[in-house]
């Protein structure tokens, strides 16, 4: 049995997310059929951690179990033959036994995308949340900072996932502005259900005026989910890479 690594793009628009459910097509549930119809096999799928309904991936890592005498690093191209046009592999290759895409994950990044002006646009609107009020970027970037480090971010969680712990360390921020888009790119040990994206609504908040730079640290503290921003749609964020 060989264990194959697949790193993994995907528009995430018309998918009820990355783990299989029972109200509509997910990611791996495509990508697991394409793999039988290659090589005649069932095969688990196991990525690297879950993205919700509409969240997009350029780095989701995944791997499986099989015994096939397809060269592993020729598996994406077959794979690919199979899948549509909004899922590709873009690398696959032979692990260690051992390799677990989940357990032996050291960190993620994530970006948010925010279309920042008062007209949406059609090419943004799949990719982008549109927020059509000024924003304060140097708000936005004080704001940010008082949320690097270790800390509970139990504020900032959504329910619906069981954890043993909400403490996660959020390495870095990057907040840029390049035209009329605004980029967060988040870096950390791993994050909560929906984290990235609430932290997103309670720094667009921030820069609207509606929250005070000073504010993060009280809500942090407060572990209070009702006191952090809304959460930022899932067409905004993307998986961009797993760290092992």
């Amino acid at each position: 049995m060989k264990n194959i690594k697949l790193i993994i793009e995907y528009d995430g628009t018309n998918y009820v997310g990355w783990q299989k459910q029972k109200n509509g097509l997910s990611v791996s549930e495509v990508i697991e059929k394409a793999i039988f119809e290659v090589t005649k096999q069932s095969i688990e799928l196991i990525g690297s951690g879950r993205t919700d309904a509409g969240v997009h991936a350029r780095g989701q890592v995944a791997n499986f179990l099989i015994d096939t005498k397809i060269q592993p690093e020729k598996l994406k191209d077959a794979i690919n033959s199979k899948l549509p046009k909004d899922i590709t592999i873009v690398k696959s290759i032979e692990v260690d036994r051992e390799f677990h895409s989940r357990y032996n994950s050291k960190g993620k990044w994530y970006s948010y995308t925010i279309f920042n002006r008062l007209e949406p646009s059609p090419f943004y609107n799949k990719y982008s949340a549109h927020i059509k009020y000024n924003l304060d970027l140097e708000k936005m970037k004080s704001a940010a900072q008082h949320l690097i480090g270790t800390h509970d971010f139990a504020a900032f969680r959504s329910e619906g996932s069981s954890v043993k712990t909400t403490i996660r360390t959020i390495y870095s921020i990057d907040i840029t502005k390049i035209g009329d888009i605004i980029r967060l790119d988040y870096k950390g040990d791993g994050f909560l259900y929906n984290m990235v994206r609430i932290i997103t609504g309670t720094l667009i908040d921030v820069g609207r005026g509606k929250k005070s730079t000073m504010d993060i640290p009280k809500i942090l503290e407060s572990k209070d989910r009702r006191l952090a921003g809304f959460t930022a749609p899932a067409c905004g964020l993307c998986l961009e890479e797993v760290y092992y």
